[in-house]
């Protein structure tokens, strides 16, 4: 059985479908069913249903909230972390992590390996790093995957908020000096379900091939979507965030080559199906509406 926490999150739903696709038994949890910053009710609960494997996707994300709320972004992404890493330890329960680029300052010219030196530039970044650390320490039957720019059909995303944003706005302006990788939670779930079970642990780097920029990105979510809207290019100081963003996301995939395991799809090519998926579920929205009228 694999338990799934932050299992109605982004990616954690879309973890879910794939193991459920799978005939896989699958035990998905989420803050209504289970605070992973209650040490004890995880106990409790991990103790009681003793699954094989963990696959962590629950965390606060709110990047920019969290430096106004450290304590709180710490429990829940190191603290809660470090737990659910002890009780994988002491049911013999592979746990897979998931990290972000923000544990990098984002500073070096090339993409990083796994091995890179961390030195994350915000609150957030610094509780996923100690998240990272507490799996390293007491799970040795572990995956720490790091991912970045994530968007999924679940939740909100910067996707859905250029969309949003086209149907209203001539133009919209996005940070062109930051450089990464979109990673779209379909094709994600799809990996760290091959690697649960793989028993190929350490760490890895997980996002759509190829790297763009916010603007770029945005760009090309605006001619797939065929919408009337211009995208400015501006450089970050334009753009002030009360958390800072390392400018250089770039994840190098070489882990996945060495252990493997396949590269997740082009940007480009996830984009154009995150699009299609969107059209669909607001077609059937409007059908269902309609009908009701």
């Amino acid at each position: 059985m694999t338990l799934v926490t932050g299992a109605e999150g982004q990616l954690g739903s879309d973890v879910v479908l794939e193991l459920i696709r799978r005939g896989k038994q699958v035990l998905p949890v989420d803050i209504s069913v289970l605070d992973i910053t209650d040490k004890d009710a995880v106990q409790n609960f991990i103790y009681s249903k003793k699954p094989s494997y963990v696959i962590h996707c629950a965390a606060y994300t709110t990047v920019d909230a969290a430096e106004n709320n450290i304590e709180l972004c710490m429990r829940t992404n190191a603290e809660a972390t470090e737990n659910i890493a002890r009780l994988c330890r002491d049911i013999n329960a592979e746990m897979m992590y998931i990290s972000t680029d923000y544990v990098f300052d984002g500073e070096s010219d090339l993409p990083y390996e796994i091995n890179a030196t961390t030195s994350p530039l915000s609150v957030y970044g610094l509780s996923k790093l100690k998240g990272e650390e507490a799996v390293l320490q007491y799970s040795e039957r572990h995956y720490i995957v790091r991912i970045s720019w994530v968007f999924g059909n679940n939740g909100n995303n910067f996707v859905k908020t250029i969309l949003r944003l086209a149907e209203t706005k001539p133009n919209i302006r996005v940070v062109n000096d930051q450089i990464g990788s979109p990673t779209y939670t379909v094709d994600l779930a799809v990996l760290l379900c091959d690697m649960i079970s793989s028993k190929k642990y350490g760490i890895y780097h997980a996002t759509n091939e190829g790297f763009c920029s916010w603007a770029e990105f945005a760009e090309e979510i605006i001619r797939v979507a065929e919408k009337n809207c211009g995208i400015a290019k501006i450089p970050s100081e334009e753009y002030p965030t009360k958390a800072k963003r390392p400018m250089n996301s770039r994840l190098s995939k070489s882990s996945l080559d060495k252990s493997g395991f396949s590269r997740l799809p082009p940007w480009h090519d996830a984009i154009k199906r995150f699009v299609e998926c969107d059209r669909k579920s607001r077609r059937n929205n409007n059908s269902t509406t309609a009908q009701r009228q």
